[in-house]
């Protein structure tokens, strides 16, 4: 697992780039073309795949339950959670940190952070379930 890459938030750039190219290939498995105009849902059904968004938000999360479960020293959870507030940000819009997007991910799955601890019921939280 690369847990260097894990820490950086999705950029929505980013993340619509990987649901085209996930479209194509799931296209291409089923033998459509964009011509034949058969919709994404359609497909989706067809292969049985959830949407790549979720996926990535359920990794995130996932990744975030692991860091909350490790002891406070652990030096992941002090590089990652504990962020020093006064270093001065650039002019202009701040960037989007992780822990930003993980509490954006919590708010919109209605999902509170106390429960990462147990394993058990975080990834029945988490869960993305295959069509």
């Amino acid at each position: 697992m690369l847990y260097g890459a894990e820490c950086w938030p999705t950029k929505r750039r980013h993340v619509q780039q990987l649901s085209v190219a996930e479209m194509r290939m799931l296209r291409w498995f089923c033998g459509h073309t964009r011509r034949d105009r058969v919709r994404n849902e359609v497909i989706r059904d067809r292969v049985g795949v959830a949407p790549i968004e979720k996926k990535l938000t359920q990794h995130r999360l996932r990744w975030f339950g692991h860091v909350q479960r490790m002891p406070p020293e652990a030096p992941v959870r002090n590089g990652v959670l504990e962020r020093v507030d006064n270093v001065k940000r650039g002019r202009g819009r701040p960037k989007l940190t992780w822990d930003e997007s993980v509490k954006r991910d919590l708010k919109d799955w209605i999902i509170s952070k106390e429960i990462a601890l147990d394993r058990s019921t975080w990834r029945l939280a988490i869960n993305v379930p295959e069509p």
